[in-house]
């Protein structure tokens, strides 16, 4: 009995990894996608490619993948680790293996030395990120200004901003978004095109 319930284990394990496939996230790459973005379509799938191969190795890691929250923003090569690690090893260990992908240009290491945030604490940072992107939308004012433009993440209500950007619509961006509640600060990491 005991060895027909640890084969059966073993069986939904593999079916489990067997179907299990990383796939670069985010929308399909389609002209209207294209029309609103500055990046190409090479770069835009380079960046999907470092995320899916980066959250790919970390949880192989399963010392990181029990003890870390872990998030990964990349843009036009240029990656942000956001999260918690409880130690500076784990810490290190999480950048040296992303530093180590291809294509990689700069990792912004975030991370902060603590335990885990809770369920709660994460909510409230999707709210903020939700709340930012709507706002976001509201800005009619910058010719050839798409929201999407800028990558919202939210990490224990700190926001932090990525994109390719004219200083003039970064500005106005920050001072939209230093509206929004419940924002403890707001990281830039934009790329300025001017």
């Amino acid at each position: 009995m005991k060895k027909i319930f640890v084969l059966l284990l073993l069986c939904q394990n593999l079916l489990l990894v067997a179907c299990t496939t990383i796939t670069p996230k985010g929308p399909e790459i389609t002209a209207q996608l294209l029309s609103e973005e500055r990046r190409s379509r090479e770069v835009i799938m380079s960046d999907r490619m470092i995320e899916a191969e980066a959250y790919s190795e970390l949880n192989s890691d399963r010392h990181l993948r029990g003890q870390c929250h872990i998030n990964i923003n990349v843009f036009n090569g240029t990656v942000l680790v956001t999260g918690q690690a409880p130690s500076e090893e784990l810490s290190k260990n999480i950048i040296t293996t992303i530093q180590a992908i291809a294509n990689v240009k700069l990792v912004h290491n975030n991370l902060s030395i603590d335990y885990p945030t809770d369920t709660a604490t994460r909510s409230n940072d999707e709210l903020i990120t939700e709340g930012i992107k709507a706002a976001l939308n509201q800005i009619r004012t910058i010719p050839d200004f798409y929201p999407s433009m800028i990558k919202v993440t939210t990490e224990n209500s700190v926001v932090y901003l990525m994109g390719l950007v004219h200083r003039e619509e970064g500005t106005i961006a920050i001072k939209i978004i230093k509206l929004q509640p419940g924002i403890k600060e707001i990281v830039t990491i934009f790329e300025y095109m001017d």
